[in-house]
Formats: C-alpha cells, sequence, structure tokens
C-alpha cells in the first residue's frame, strides 16, 4: 500500500487515503516520491478544465524526484537507490517523433497525472514505464527539492526560450504572469541575457521577478500593459511570453511585441477561454509577428538545463517557496483560484 491524495470530483478536496501498491514493468521503474511541485497544470486537472482527466480515483502530480525503490528487468541505466527525476511527458520511445529528438510530442505518448493510464506524483510512490528513455539521473549537488521546482514550469520555460524562441543577449524580453513559469522564463531569459520586463498584478511576485533576473517591471492593473512595455523597451519587446494563458496576457503579450517579434505560449486557458483566444491576425501578419507554443521539455535535452544550474546561471531553487505536506495539496490547489501563491510550493512530506 502507499499513500496518495486522489482525485474524487472535479474542483472538491482531495481524498488523502492509502491506495494499492506498484510495481514496475519489464521497462519500468518504481520511484519513492521524495518530492512533487504543485502546478498550476495540476489546478487545471482538477478544476475540470481538462475533463479527460478522470475523478475515479485518479492521482495528479507532475513534477515530481525520488528515490528508485524497484526496476524491471529490462531496464539498463538504472539501479535501485539512484535519484531520478521524470520530465511529465512520458514517451514510447519508438515514433518518429522520439527518434527525431521531440519525444516530449510522442504520438503515444502519456502525461503523468492526467492521463488515466499513468496516475501521477502525489503519492508515497509512483511508477513510470520505459525509464531508460524517460527518467533521469539527478546531477551531484541537486536535490530533490530543486528537481521538483523544475518540473514542468522550468524545463517548459528553458525549451521554450532557448530552443524554440529567438532569445539574443541584448534583446527585450516580456513576461506575462509571474507565477512559477512566468518566474522560470524570468530567470532563464536573464541568463540568456535578455533584458526582461515582469508584468503581474501582483507586486509580491513582481519583487521575486526583480530577485531572480528581471530588470523592469510593470504593475499589470494600474496601466496599458503594451503601451508600458513599448515604453520601457523603446517600440516594443523581441520575446514575449504569456505565463498565464487568459485572452488579456495572451493578447498583452502579441501587443507589446515590436516588428517581427515573437509571441511564446506557454500558459494554458481555463474555463473563460475553453482553449480559444481570438487573435489580432492582420496586424500579425502586418508585424511579421510569430506566435510559438510550447510543451514541456525532452528528457535528451535536460543535461543542458542541468549545466546552467551547476554553472550558476540558473537558479530554479530560488523560486521554490513552500514545503508542504501530502495533506496541504488540495489547499494549495485553491488557492490558485484568486492566484493567492507566491512562486512555486513542493510537497515533500507524504
Amino acid at each position: 500500500m502507499r499513500r496518495a491524495a486522489v482525485l474524487t470530483e472535479y474542483d472538491e478536496p482531495l481524498a488523502v487515503t492509502e491506495v494499492d501498491g506498484v510495481a514496475p514493468g519489464t521497462d519500468g521503474i518504481v520511484v519513492e516520491t521524495d518530492a512533487c511541485g504543485i502546478c498550476r497544470s495540476d489546478w487545471h486537472a482538477w478544476k475540470g478544465h481538462w475533463p479527460s482527466v478522470p475523478t475515479d480515483g485518479h492521482i495528479l502530480g507532475h513534477e515530481p524526484a525520488g528515490t528508485v525503490t524497484a526496476v524491471g528487468d529490462e531496464v539498463e541505466n538504472f539501479a535501485v537507490g539512484d535519484e531520478v527525476g521524470i520530465p511529465f511527458n512520458v514517451a514510447c520511445g519508438g515514433c518518429h517523433n522520439c527518434w527525431s529528438g521531440d519525444s516530449h510530442l510522442c504520438s503515444d505518448g502519456l502525461s503523468l497525472g492526467f492521463t488515466d493510464e499513468l496516475p501521477g506524483a502525489f503519492a508515497s510512490e509512483f511508477a513510470i514505464p520505459r525509464a531508460d528513455f524517460n527518467a533521469v539521473h539527478l546531477p551531484d549537488g541537486m536535490t530533490a527539492v530543486e528537481m521538483a521546482g523544475l518540473g514542468c514550469r522550468f524545463a517548459t520555460a528553458f525549451h521554450g526560450l532557448a530552443h524554440k524562441a529567438d532569445v539574443h543577449a541584448g534583446d527585450w524580453l516580456a513576461v506575462h504572469g509571474c507565477g512559477g513559469i512566468g518566474l522560470s522564463a524570468v530567470n532563464i531569459g536573464a541568463a540568456l541575457g535578455a533584458n526582461v520586463v515582469a508584468v503581474d498584478l501582483d507586486e509580491d511576485a513582481l519583487a521575486l521577478a526583480e530577485q531572480v533576473g528581471a530588470t523592469e517591471t510593470v504593475v499589470a492593473g494600474e496601466t496599458d500593459v503594451p503601451k508600458a512595455v513599448a515604453d520601457v523597451t523603446d517600440g516594443g519587446a523581441d520575446v514575449s511570453v504569456d505565463a498565464l494563458g487568459i485572452a488579456e496576457t495572451c493578447r498583452n503579450s502579441i501587443d507589446c511585441l515590436a516588428a517581427k517579434g515573437q509571441h511564446v505560449q506557454v500558459g494554458m486557458t481555463t474555463d473563460d477561454e475553453a482553449g480559444e483566444i481570438a487573435l489580432p491576425v492582420d496586424e500579425m501578419v502586418g508585424a511579421e509577428l510569430e506566435f510559438v507554443g510550447v510543451k514541456g521539455m525532452p528528457p535528451s535535452r535536460y543535461p543542458e538545463l542541468f549545466r546552467m544550474i551547476a554553472g550558476g546561471k540558473l537558479t530554479p531553487a530560488d523560486l521554490v517557496t513552500s514545503e508542504v505536506g501530502l495533506g496541504d495539496v488540495s489547499d494549495r490547489l485553491a488557492s490558485m483560484d484568486d492566484y493567492d501563491t507566491l512562486g512555486m510550493e513542493v510537497v515533500t512530506s507524504f
């Protein structure tokens, strides 16, 4: 048996209870959970924004790190006692996208904690298939809490800015929404040499953004955001990130761009948008703007991230503001209704 926080009804407290234990498949591992981030994507699933997430005792949680406790017979790269992190896009390892280096877009992939076939890590243990392809070893000196802080938020922001967008030294980067993924984008953009403008309603979030690399801040509720960003950047941002996913931040992100700028979408929409946001298409065509979508990051590219952390260029640990217990997850998810969280919160007691 293992202890888990299970989803029985959308927008209702998770039930913290004993559930059946797990065993590794022949190509999989079982991991004792040492830490698991609480992400806004968990909130989306808990709220019922993604009805494909089941409510029959399903386990959320997709930003885990822990210690291997069991290994399948076919696993070659992991052993009992290894400390590991698990990117949330769990891939098949054999499709075209996997072979081309885009395993996070696997055509037969599963999303940890979001699909019925792969319960998540708001539990004392969890199982991962095809471990040699999907798990990563924690580098020397990296703690489970720090790895959980990387989770989907930091890794997704890194993939978006380091691999998908054209962020160069001296560019202006605007980040709309300074929750976990927005603060990650601030930290990463600064490490890549950009001048970062952080935008948020909350001044505490903006203060944290300044601590992790923002050179300018804009209080969203007090000004015309696109104009304020254009004033700060002397004409508009080169790259802009919507880290929230509501219509206002998406539109502000696009409207604050200079000609030939890039909009990076990492925030997922809520019930209000239901996946659809109206865009100024003619303006985007006229200014040759680009719309870039980002979903996670393939495990094969994690060493780039680890090297920047080891070199002190990236500091994801600075974004972890609270460590909580499994019984606190429901309360912390509910607090996201009103954006009443700061930085990243991580479960460390199971």
